[in-house]
């Protein structure tokens, strides 16, 4: 069993604090942003608008991230506490708000410059496990969204939690979501399915609601939520929702590919 006593500050420069949750979105949306632009695109002109596209993507997910978790998992508390929305600092993103916050955004930006939505949306899905990987890591180091109690033997104490010893919920998150998401996105992407828009959209949203909804049962609920419909999660029941958008992408393009 292992203890977890990290400090969550990466970088101290006096009274400026860097941390690792912060170092994770950056790194992320930064690795995604070269890795998209070297291997993934083909289309010069997506491709010269690429840079632009980034830019609206990093408020897609901050604006989303946020109003997602106060909509989805904390409304009762900042619906008194309107301030306190702007303290992102304090912590409370959501994933799946963040998720949304890049469909509307990438759905307006494509009609702006008369793309397909789904050349973009194909794209950032493959390089979204970066992101989630290094995000869940930080989750991790942070001490935060930890699992339930256990006696397991890679059980992980967190010692600003408390003195018992839990599934370290948040590698499983960055080993499912994270590494094992990127290799299946990969491996359809080398069978040609980049070039079927829509498809390996629909595949990232099926395979993250599906790790995301398992992985939920060894996670500790959120505090002021708990369980909800049949003892799941919020986040499990907004995975079942991707999940099903998910498969019906997958169906559609696919019936699209036979008639071709």
């Amino acid at each position: 069993m292992f203890t977890n006593n990290f400090d969550p500050i990466a970088i101290q420069i006096f009274t400026l604090e860097i941390r690792w949750y912060s170092l994770a979105y950056i790194l992320g949306i930064l690795i995604g942003w070269i890795v998209s632009k070297k291997f993934l695109i083909t289309n010069e002109s997506i491709k010269e608008k690429f840079d632009d596209y980034i830019t609206y993507i990093i408020l897609a997910i901050i604006v989303g991230g946020r109003l997602g978790y106060v909509l989805f998992y904390n409304l009762n508390y900042y619906s008194k506490n309107l301030v306190d929305i702007l303290k992102i600092w304090q912590g409370g993103m959501s994933f799946h708000g963040g998720l949304i916050g890049i469909i509307l955004i990438t759905i307006w930006f494509a009609k702006k410059n008369n793309h397909n939505s789904f050349y973009y949306l194909d794209v950032i899905s493959i390089v979204a496990p970066i992101g989630i990987f290094l995000g869940r890591i930080s989750n991790f180091i942070n001490s935060e969204l930890y699992g339930t109690v256990t006696n397991i033997p890679w059980g992980v104490k967190f010692i600003k939690v408390d003195d018992l010893y839990r599934h370290p919920s948040q590698l499983y998150e960055a080993t499912f979501e994270g590494l094992i998401l990127f290799l299946i996105l990969i491996y359809f992407k080398k069978k040609g399915f980049l070039n079927l828009p829509g498809m390996i959209s629909g595949i990232f949203l099926t395979f993250y609601s599906l790790f995301r909804f398992v992985i939920e049962f060894f996670r500790e609920p959120d505090e002021q939520l708990g369980y909800l419909i049949y003892n799941f999660t919020m986040g499990q029941i907004i995975s079942l929702m991707f999940f099903i958008i998910g498969i019906y992408l997958i169906t559609t393009k696919y019936e699209i590919k036979k008639k071709d």
